[in-house]
């Protein structure tokens, strides 16, 4: 199955941000459950994160990502890529 990757920025207040953080975590443990392998964290510096999962396609990956509490909660910015891993 492909792998794909969320790269998000945080848009709202640490405060806002943070009351979302355990649906998203909630989220991510219902990913991997179902098999997308998912993995979820944050940058160092405070500004924003990385989803990665497996899905089998982009429309896929796009409803997988649009249903993740950050994204409908408005949030955070993100784009979505298809990443082509080269080496395992």
């Amino acid at each position: 199955m492909p792998w794909f990757v969320k790269i998000e920025e945080g848009k709202v207040d640490k405060t806002t941000f943070d009351q979302y953080v355990p649906a998203h975590k909630a989220y991510v443990q219902e990913l991997i459950a179902q098999g997308h392998k998912a993995k979820t964290g944050y940058w160092a510096k405070l500004g924003g994160g990385m989803l990665l999962f497996e899905a089998t396609s982009m429309e896929e990956a796009e409803k997988i990502v649009a249903r993740d509490p950050l994204v409908n909660n408005g949030c955070v910015n993100y784009k979505l890529y298809e990443w082509k891993i080269v080496v395992e």
